[in-house]
C-alpha cells in the first residue's frame, strides 16, 4: 500500500505539470487543445519517470536505459489513451477540455499506468 500511495503522489505532483504545461499551450500559446495535452503529458512523464524511478518504487539501482525503454513504451500507450479520450469526451460529450482531461487522466492513471509501471517498467528482476 505504501508503494501505491508513493507512486499516487508522484502521479499527482507528475499531473500538476502536465495540467500546467498543457493549459500554458492552450490558453496562452492559443495552440490545439490535443496539441496541449500532448505537451503536457511529456512534461508530465519526465517529472513521473524521475520521481518514480527515485523515490516511489526506489529503482536507481537498475538500469536507466531499460527502464527508460519501458517507460516509454508504457507512455506512448497512455499518451494515445489521454489524447484519444480527452478528444472523444469533449468532442462527443461536448465537455470542456479541462474536465475531459481531468476524467480520462485519472481513469488512465489508476486502470493501466500504475500497473505497467509497477510490474513492468520498475519491476525487480
Amino acid at each position: 500500500m505504501k508503494i501505491f500511495l508513493k507512486a499516487q503522489f508522484s502521479s499527482l505532483i507528475a499531473t500538476a505539470v502536465d495540467f500546467s504545461v498543457m493549459i500554458f499551450f492552450v490558453e496562452w500559446l492559443k495552440v490545439h487543445y490535443t496539441i496541449g495535452v500532448l505537451s503536457g503529458a511529456m512534461a508530465g512523464a519526465l517529472t513521473n519517470f524521475v520521481l518514480n524511478r527515485n523515490w516511489a518504487f526506489n529503482a536507481i539501482d537498475r538500469s536507466i536505459k531499460e527502464q527508460s525503454f519501458k517507460y516509454v513504451l508504457v507512455w506512448t500507450g497512455s499518451v494515445l489513451l489521454n489524447v484519444s479520450g480527452v478528444y472523444v469526451v469533449t468532442h462527443f460529450l461536448k465537455i470542456k477540455y479541462f474536465i475531459s482531461k481531468i476524467i480520462v487522466s485519472i481513469a488512465v492513471g489508476i486502470s493501466f499506468n500504475y500497473f505497467l509501471q509497477k510490474k513492468y517498467v520498475f519491476a525487480a528482476k
